[in-house]
């Protein structure tokens, strides 16, 4: 790292002594008497000492006046610590607790749109119509409410309601084939389903009123839809011919009696169902509740993404994946939520950056494949949009190349603070992100998160600086996962975090911390590239392949043999119809050979059309892996979880055409 050529932004005067963080270390001199001379001393402390930091986050935020609690950490142990034992929260009143209608609550943009505002007021009675008709539905603390909805008001509506009447929330986007959809709400018992008719995306307008009747039939559980109407009026025939089904039309529900009320309901009631991914075997359902997700959304959209009550916020995702219920957070702090239902690339590749332009977000947050697409398309944002409120970009997904950390800053928003952020639906939050209080360096994300006891290990449990090991959390977090569904003995919990090393959070993700707390990940640890005993990322080999304007994407995978070879392939995605010759091929493996490991040359180099991904832009490298060792794809994943579900037969092919020919 060359400190000089590698510092894209400093903290100013305003993040030094103003922002939340920084009131945060002033905050806890004054009341608590710890002095902290920098982030560095203040994250050992809050990593070390958890009760005092989580009890210094819930009186900064004001917790302590809304409830009581018998200690910080009942039972530290993991899994099944236990926080805040005897508070009592609900999420969507907390979600109420900064409004005013000085500012919106809500701003939607629909594709070719216009921004539409909803204030707090209109929000609450919403939230108050929908949760009295939940009710009427016998829907209360232990019922499941699912949702078949894009990105829209109506989706923020009904997780409130849900919340506020005690329910257990889940979603799903329409964009999910069925048998995904089916694979993940059957597991969650759903009493009522919320769906829409359809959506658009890239210009079209996609009907999934059929969907959503196969949805009813195989949903044995469900008896009530509240259908949104987001295409056509308002539905007055049923969509689903289904005996004993009652259908509600969102937009004829009566308003509520009385003003909106919420559920008393513990710190660790369950708030909402996430899924996994599902391209390892079926999707895990991970439930978090309402205490642990408050005070983590607190903690890290205000002391990590320094989000304020006068923000506006917009993150491109659909609602399937957690950063959607990051964004709802946005909520706890009184800041204003932008919702995109739409392509991040309708009409063109700028097209999420015009939405931020449009609605005059300070605040953005995107995939990593988004950004690299829009450097790819060599367009000048800064000089062709007017962004001139964003003042943080939140990246997130996978690791950024170093060409385009550099192109943030010299083509779409010179001066913006570039948090890139590692978490997961797992905990619904950061585990490694940005702190106002530090530079930002190419390629590197700032530090681990405050409350985050982080560390990069070796096999043997040894921790590591300036060596790559998995990372590790080594003390629990309040919004860790309460439980999977279906998971009484919580063994399926048990073996996705804690088989490696006992009583330690193993996250999947190989990692770098530094002396100065820097992070750097490399990749799943589970899709490794191990070449005679010399481990690396793919993301390191991703840095060095895409920053060939002939490459559009890539994929590379290591594969065991059972006769203890490695097969190493590299697949490659061309740009603009570019043939994969060999001179091309040369320069790949050559700069693969001096850029990072001569270990590392691939065996082959094959051009593919498309590289699959999960629907929330993750490269699907260890079920490709698994294919080519051999598995079926039926076993690996289901069409409607993944982009281009065709490309796993064609790996598939591939496979078999290897083995022939070795």
């Amino acid at each position: 790292m060359n400190p000089d050529t590698d510092l894209l932004w400093s903290p100013g005067r305003r993040e030094l002594e103003d922002s939340n963080v920084a009131c945060f270390m002033e905050w806890v001199s004054e009341v608590r008497g710890l002095h902290f001379s920098d982030y560095a001393e203040l994250w050992r402390w809050s990593s070390t000492d958890l009760p005092g930091f989580w009890s210094a986050v819930w009186e900064f935020y004001g917790l302590d006046a809304v409830t009581r609690y018998d200690e910080v950490l009942g039972d530290a142990s993991m899994p099944g610590a236990v926080w805040f034992p005897g508070a009592r929260l609900n999420f969507a009143e907390r979600c109420f607790a900064q409004a005013t209608d000085a500012r919106p609550a809500l701003i939607s943009v629909a594709e070719a749109g216009t921004p539409v505002e909803t204030s707090w007021q209109e929000l609450r009675r919403q939230v108050a119509d929908v949760a009295a008709a939940l009710r009427r539905m016998g829907v209360g603390p232990g019922d499941c409410v699912a949702a078949y909805l894009p990105n829209l008001p109506q989706t923020v509506v009904a997780l409130l309601a849900t919340a506020a009447v005690g329910a257990v929330w889940t979603a799903c986007s329409p964009d999910f084939g069925t048998p995904s959809v089916l694979a993940r709400l059957r597991q969650a018992q759903p009493a009522v389903l919320v769906a829409a008719d359809g959506y658009h995306y890239g210009g079209k307008a996609y009907d999934r009123r059929p969907e959503v009747a196969e949805l009813v039939d195989g949903l044995p559980t469900l008896r009530h839809v509240l259908a949104v109407d987001n295409l056509f009026p308002t539905p007055t025939e049923p969509w689903s011919a289904r005996p004993g089904i009652e259908q509600h039309a969102w937009s004829a529900l009566p308003a509520a009696e009385s003003p909106l009320e919420f559920a008393d309901v513990s710190f660790d009631h369950p708030l909402w169902i996430l899924w996994s991914s599902g391209t390892t075997g079926i999707p895990k359902g991970i439930v978090q509740g309402h205490g642990g997700i408050v005070v983590e959304l607190l903690k890290a959209l205000g002391l990590g993404a320094d989000l304020r009550a006068d923000d506006r916020y917009l993150f491109i995702t659909s609602t399937s994946w957690m950063v959607w219920n990051f964004l709802v957070g946005g909520l706890l702090h009184g800041s204003t939520i932008i919702l995109y239902d739409g392509s991040p690339t309708f009409p063109d590749v700028n097209g999420a950056l015009r939405i931020a332009e449009q609605t005059g977000a300070t605040v953005v947050g995107v995939g990593a494949a988004y950004l690299t697409a829009v450097e790819k398309a060599d367009t000048q944002p800064a000089a062709e949009l007017g962004l001139g409120r964003l003042r943080s970009l939140l990246q997130t997904g996978s690791s950024l190349p170093p060409s385009t950390w550099r192109w943030v800053y010299d083509r779409l928003a010179p001066g913006v603070w570039l948090q890139s952020i590692c978490g997961g639906t797992d905990i619904c939050s950061v585990l490694a992100g940005g702190s106002a209080l530090l530079p930002v360096r190419v390629g590197r994300i700032q530090c681990p998160a405050l409350g985050v006891p982080l560390a990069s290990w070796d096999p043997d449990g040894r921790p590591l600086t300036g060596e790559q090991g998995e990372l590790v959390v080594t003390g629990p977090l309040p919004s860790m996962p309460l439980h999977f569904v279906g998971d009484p003995d919580g063994s399926r919990y048990r073996a996705g975090y804690f088989d490696t090393y006992p009583g330690i959070w193993r996250h999947g993700d190989w990692v770098t911390v530094d002396a100065d707390l820097s992070v750097v990940v490399a990749g799943r640890s589970d899709s490794t590239l191990n070449r005679m005993g010399v481990r690396m990322g793919s993301a390191d080999i991703y840095a060095v392949v895409e920053q060939f304007p002939e490459v559009a994407d890539s994929l590379v995978i290591g594969v065991e043999q059972p006769d203890g070879g490695y097969f190493m392939p590299l697949f490659v995605v061309t740009a603009g119809g570019t043939a994969l010759d060999r001179g091309l091929r040369e320069r790949l493996a050559g700069a693969i050979k001096r850029q990072l490991s001569p270990r590392h040359v691939p065996d082959v180099i094959v051009q593919i059309p498309a590289v699959p991904r999960t629907l929330t832009g993750k490269k699907l490298e260890v079920p490709v892996k698994r294919i080519l060792q051999g598995s079926a794809v039926t076993d690996v994943s289901s069409e409607g979880s993944v982009t281009d579900f065709e490309m796993l037969a064609w790996f598939a092919d591939f496979a078999a055409r290897s083995a022939g020919d070795s």
